[in-house]
């Protein structure tokens, strides 16, 4: 006899997912590293989100003297053309966040439905879906992506469908070896014994209990999304009407020994992002980890 749960609009189960989420934010905020970066980040999509009213002028206007230092005027200094590089590594944060969630939320997207579909189908399609994946594995990510935006032309849009087409091999490989684990399972047997369908029965009861790693490889992404974009704006592959970090790492090559600012504040910048990034899909996976979960209530 199956004992079924609460249905989850009871009082009791909407309880129980408040504590659930109550004891995730505390063992989250017990690691002061992940702490750290998760304000590190609010810092930077506050700025992102703040970068017209925080910045001294448009990314583009050349309302300073050419190569000037860091002053009350211009806290980053000015590039070759005059341009406040303060307000370029703000509005360049836009830029960088938003390729970063975009693609990286594609790739999951990806992944997980051909991750999930090899796991719970097997056979054929699953040797079928797992070579494609190793195919893709073992193309380096970057000079492929390089390959795309150039077919595709330089844009922001571009930039984003390449790095998202191209990052899901990890998360498909996740999970399929999640779902693998836990399409046995005696709440799956349950579920099919009462007639759910396959459909059903893997995105409602299977792929739910498969997401914590996906959620800590995605942030883990958004990192790598936010680098390869860097990458490609530094090669002058990144969107020529929009400014970013790669694209004013690149307008500095020619000025590195005559003004040191202009390279250090938005290399400081991905330097930053992708730190809390990586420190905070750390905290998470600590959260989210089981066996933390059983040692700590």
């Amino acid at each position: 006899m199956v004992t079924r749960a609460a249905p989850a609009s009871s009082p009791a189960a909407a309880a129980g997912a408040r504590a659930r989420r109550a004891s995730l934010l505390r063992r989250f905020v017990r690691n002061r590293a992940a702490a750290g970066g998760a304000f590190i980040l609010l810092l930077l999509i506050g700025a992102a989100g703040l970068a017209g009213p925080l910045g001294r002028m448009p990314p583009g206007a050349m309302g300073g003297a050419p190569l000037a230092a860091p002053n009350a005027a211009h806290p980053f200094g000015t590039d070759d053309l005059g341009r406040d590089i303060w307000s370029g590594v703000l509005h360049g944060a836009r830029v960088s966040l938003l390729v970063g969630l975009l693609a990286a939320a594609t790739s999951a997207v990806i992944g997980v439905l051909i991750g999930a579909t090899a796991g719970y189908a097997g056979g054929r399609l699953d040797a079928v879906l797992m070579r494609t994946t190793e195919f893709f594995l073992v193309i380096p990510t970057f000079l492929l992506a390089l390959v795309l935006v150039a077919i595709l032309r330089p844009g922001i849009w571009n930039v984003i469908i390449a790095i998202g087409l191209l990052g899901w091999p990890s998360t498909a490989r996740l999970v399929r070896a999640e779902v693998l684990s836990l399409r046995e399972r005696e709440f799956v047997a349950a579920a099919r014994a009462v007639g759910m369908g396959t459909a059903r029965t893997l995105f409602r009861e299977v792929l739910p209990n498969a997401m914590p790693p996906v959620i800590v490889n995605t942030s883990l992404g958004v990192a790598a999304a936010i680098l390869t974009e860097a990458g490609l704006s530094f090669l002058g592959l990144g969107d020529p009407n929009l400014i970013s970090w790669g694209t004013m790492l690149r307008n500095s090559r020619d000025f590195l020994r005559m003004a040191w600012w202009m390279p250090t504040f938005p290399g400081l910048a991905i330097f930053l992002t992708v730190l809390s990034l990586n420190l905070v899909g750390d905290g998470v996976n600590d959260a989210l980890n089981p066996r933390l979960r059983q040692r700590r209530p």
